[in-house]
């Protein structure tokens, strides 16, 4: 198989370093980019010495003239917290981020993904969420900026396929976690690992019915890979994520067990627009990539909570 110069954008992030690892494990040459925002160098030093990986800082809201053949775009803060924090930069980031990777991508006629989100859904009113579905978001509420964001960045995509004939792949990512998770992104299975490490209260929003499914980080990257790797009319969009659905106390109450924690569980109002189900149909995935998620929650806890504990003392 010929080498592939690719392309990374937020590449020093959670999903983008597993991604730029299992690139150059299979032989290719990676281009990482990423703004720091919310990625962070750490999480690429073992690869900075590989000949094959390039590291280039820079803000996917500006053009970027590289040549590649194929763009992974995953440039967005992707938790609530980080993605409030400047919700005009969010928005910036996913809109002009996606028109200056599509640009690139038509002049070089290069392949391209989009990590679009579950989020495209809002607080969905099917369950559970096919593609088919439209979703039920609110286009001026706390979580817009990402989640009309990353529905306009797939706007963008389709519409540069139907009138450039660009080859896409638009992939909606549903929870993941694992090692490289931010300590304080905020996201619930880095936030209750923490604090039941640091023997600080769990915090769980509303009363914990609502439900999220779960996928390990492993699972995601060959969900992606795949997709990338597909036929060019699989454009999706497609669900990639676990479809096993777990209430957010059945989480809590998992990583208390395993971590032998003394924490106590602490209740605090829920958050504006907080999806109470979210759970992803994965029948496509499962007919064009022939993908389903291995790792199940136990096991991909513990390799997270093991990774934690390395970190955080």
């Amino acid at each position: 198989m010929a080498i592939k110069k690719i392309l990374v954008t937020g590449g020093a992030g959670f999903l983008g370093s597993h991604l730029c690892e299992r690139l150059l494990a299979r032989g290719d040459e990676v281009l990482c980019v990423d703004n720091y925002y919310t990625g962070s160098k750490t999480n690429i030093v073992p690869l900075l010495a590989n000949p094959r990986f390039e590291l280039l800082r820079h803000d996917v809201t500006f053009p970027l003239y590289v040549e590649v053949d194929e763009i992974y775009n995953l440039a967005c803060p992707a938790s609530p917290i980080h993605y409030q924090y400047d919700p005009v930069q969010t928005t910036k980031t996913s809109v002009h981020g996606a028109i200056n990777m599509l640009g690139l991508a038509k002049r070089l006629n290069a392949k391209i993904l989009q990590a679009s989100t579950s989020e495209v859904y809002g607080d969905p009113t099917v369950h559970p969420q096919q593609e088919s579905y439209w979703g039920n978001v609110n286009p001026i509420g706390p979580r817009s900026c990402y989640d009309e964001g990353k529905r306009c960045a797939e706007t963008l995509f389709f519409d540069y396929h139907r009138q450039h004939d660009l080859r896409i792949k638009v992939m909606r990512i549903f929870n993941t976690y694992g090692p490289r998770m931010q300590a304080n992104d905020g996201r619930v299975v880095s936030n209750f690992i923490v604090q039941a490490l640091s023997n600080k209260p769990i915090t769980i929003y509303g009363d914990g019915s609502q439900t999220r499914s779960f996928c390990y980080v492993d699972d995601m990257i060959d969900g992606m890979i795949a997709l990338m790797e597909s036929d060019d009319d699989c454009t999706g969009p497609l669900n990639v994520g676990n479809p096993n659905e777990f209430s957010i106390l059945e989480l809590a109450e998992k990583i208390i067990d395993k971590t032998a924690s003394d924490t106590k569980i602490e209740r605090h109002p829920l958050p504006g627009d907080d999806p109470k189900q979210r759970c992803p149909d994965i029948s496509q995935a499962k007919a064009d990539l022939n993908w389903s998620p291995k790792v199940e929650l136990d096991q991909g806890l513990d390799y997270t909570i093991k990774y934690f504990e390395s970190v955080l003392n």
